[in-house]
């Protein structure tokens, strides 16, 4: 006899029960995301320190100097801890639904596995730097640590953060000598040879952003107690992790920045590995103040502008692939090709001009009733219904 059982697992989260901090905090976290990419977009020059391209122009080297400062591994730390955040939303509300734990545990594979193959298209036809198959990897993982503790969870983002310093300091700390040696692809101007560099330089792409697993461990903490469902009950911790976090971000990372924007040089291999690892340590606290900022910001704000942007955050996939698609159209060699000669003053003007579109087109498809397109794929390939025969 053939019986199909439909499983007693949720379906996705409806608008109105969504809670505001984290969808605002994606939807922020989408501009330093887009200033922390476009950067990359630039070629047929020489580059400086951590392989960043910058103009002799003085608005050029400060505008450099913010961005790595305060965006430059900094952005993805606190994606992770959003996205860590998210995947812990999705357990607790299958096993509020009835969902028993092999179940939700079967759905959350399910949706890593699709996030990696989102990734890899993502990497194949746009953008070689694509952090999404790196989350469906930290998908597995945290299904893996369900049974952690708390305290085991925290003890191993500190442990993690040795790891990052030594990579990320090795990763940076050969002297500039004018060549690129990361993502050739954006140099190369035959389509198809660029098309088949990408996937290679997306295997390395995890060795680059390290910094994000301390981030999703400390992300998963933050889930199981609430704390952006509920900022206001968490106030305290949300103001201590914002200034702590900030004011650690701004201090470690402003020695690379000036190194970045032609302030001062670096003259030793040590100094490279130094300012780096202090970069990339300092970018997962900095991660975090930005969260936990955000958090805050949503226990009292509301308007037309916090409902665009959470809109965004409700759509941050389709709005992270958009940001790909309108940065390859016009910068990569085998378009438009602006990537050679625009500045990074220009770059970061361009950026932002690009996230404020996406802000705009996410208000219209909430207007319309719509989620992303990206969204409705991705749900409909992780929530389908299951059938048993028995």
């Amino acid at each position: 006899m053939t019986v199909e059982l439909v499983s007693a697992m949720a379906g996705p989260v409806g608008v109105r029960e969504r809670a505001l901090a984290p969808d605002l905090a994606r939807g922020l976290m989408l501009a330093l995301i887009a200033l922390a990419n476009s950067v990359v977009y630039l070629y047929a020059r020489p580059y400086g320190v951590r392989q960043h391209i910058v103009g002799d122009g003085l608005v050029d080297r400060i505008v450099s100097v913010v961005t790595v400062t305060t965006v430059d591994g900094r952005a993805y730390p606190m994606f992770a801890a959003l996205f860590a955040y998210g995947v812990v939303q999705i357990m607790q509300r299958q096993r509020a639904a009835g969902a028993s734990l092999a179940d939700a545990k079967r759905l959350l594979r399910r949706r890593s596995w699709w996030l990696v193959a989102f990734g890899f298209a993502h990497a194949l036809l746009l953008f070689p730097g694509d952090i999404l198959g790196l989350y469906g990897v930290a998908g597995f993982i945290l299904v893996a640590l369900t049974g952690v503790s708390d305290r085991k969870l925290l003890i191993a983002a500190g442990c993690w953060l040795f790891v990052v310093a030594l990579v990320q300091g090795a990763a940076y700390m050969a002297p500039p000598s004018g060549e690129r040696s990361f993502f050739w692809s954006f140099e190369t101007a035959d389509p198809w040879r660029a098309m088949a560099l990408r996937p290679f330089e997306w295997l390395m792409t995890p060795a680059g952003v390290l910094g994000v697993g301390s981030a999703v461990l400390v992300g998963t903490w933050a889930a199981r107690r609430g704390v952006l469902a509920d900022p206001a009950a968490h106030r305290t911790l949300l103001v201590r992790t914002a200034v702590a976090g900030l004011t650690t971000a701004v201090v470690g990372g402003l020695p690379a920045g000036l190194a970045v924007g032609h302030f001062w040089a670096p003259d030793t291999t040590l100094a490279l590995w130094g300012i780096s690892a202090l970069h990339a340590v300092t970018g997962v606290a900095g991660g975090l103040g930005y969260a936990a900022l955000i958090g805050l910001l949503a226990i009292r704000a509301r308007g037309p502008v916090v409902t665009a942007l959470a809109a965004t955050g409700q759509r941050s996939l389709s709005c992270y692939l958009f940001q790909s698609v309108v940065f390859v159209a016009l910068l990569a060699p085998w378009t438009l090709g602006l990537g050679a000669t625009i500045s990074t003053g220009v770059v970061a003007l361009l950026a932002l001009g690009t996230w404020l579109v996406s802000v705009a087109l996410a208000d219209l498809l909430r207007r319309a009733g719509w989620r992303g397109p990206a969204e409705i794929v991705l749900r409909r390939l992780t929530y389908r219904r299951g059938k048993m025969t028995v």
